[in-house]
């Protein structure tokens, strides 16, 4: 277990996508301990050997037993199974603090578990993932949203700041539509990318995301600033 008076906690993770071992690597550079991620396919167990090496890859109900703080990295649409699931067996414990990372759902969907006495956080980094460690770098510059009940939102906000981002307050009932912005912003960058190499490459210019790469670059920079 961890040492509570140092603030250090122990962390365990449920999914091994490109968003958990990379929040769980930073929060291991913060100095919280791993207990264990959960991971399926060959590909996550893949991933988590090369960003979480040595950190055992467990069942999700030890990793809960394990835990001072599950971080659940898994689609927005298998919440509500997985917590209720935990909750019908008596696996969440007071005093725990559940955290999850998907953008559409605030803390609401974590109810089964803050009826057991843990404390729920939605805390979504508002950036893509390639699930290497170059994500780690790329955190320094990132907006996390953090929802939660107001006398456990610090927190979320401290988890944050350690993982070396900014957070951001979002209210439980503005879940929905951060959710709209972010989904927005992502897609419309993807296919407008897509779209202008499609063209280029089709009057034959090689390799045509590199020749894009610092036009979007700086016209995206320049688009934001203009909204600071």
């Amino acid at each position: 277990m961890s040492d509570q008076r140092a603030g250090r906690l122990g962390v365990g993770v449920i999914g091994a996508g490109h968003v958990g071992p990379v929040l769980a690597s930073a929060l291991a550079g913060a100095g919280h301990a791993l207990v264990g991620i959960s991971a399926v396919s060959e590909a996550s167990r893949d991933r988590a050997e090369t960003m979480l090496p040595g950190v055992p890859v467990l069942e999700i109900p030890e990793i809960v037993e394990r835990s001072e703080l599950v971080l659940i990295a898994i689609p927005d649409a298998e919440l509500p199974a997985l917590v209720s699931g935990l909750a019908a067996t008596g696996t969440w414990r007071p005093g725990q603090i559940v955290v999850h990372t998907a953008p559409d759902s605030g803390v609401g969907v974590l109810e089964p578990a803050q009826r057991a006495g843990s404390i729920p956080l939605a805390i979504h980094p508002a950036m893509s993932f390639t699930g290497t460690s170059l994500d780690l770098t790329r955190l320094a510059e990132t907006f996390f949203a953090v929802t939660g009940p107001s006398p456990v939102l610090p927190i979320g906000q401290a988890l944050v700041v350690e993982m070396g981002g900014e957070p951001v307050v979002i209210a439980e009932d503005d879940r929905a539509a951060y959710a709209e912005a972010i989904e927005t912003a992502r897609v419309f960058s993807r296919s407008i990318v897509e779209q202008a190499s499609g063209i280029l490459q089709g009057i034959g210019v090689e390799h045509p995301g590199a020749y894009l790469s610092s036009l979007v670059r700086s016209a995206v920079e320049d688009a934001l600033s203009a909204e600071r």
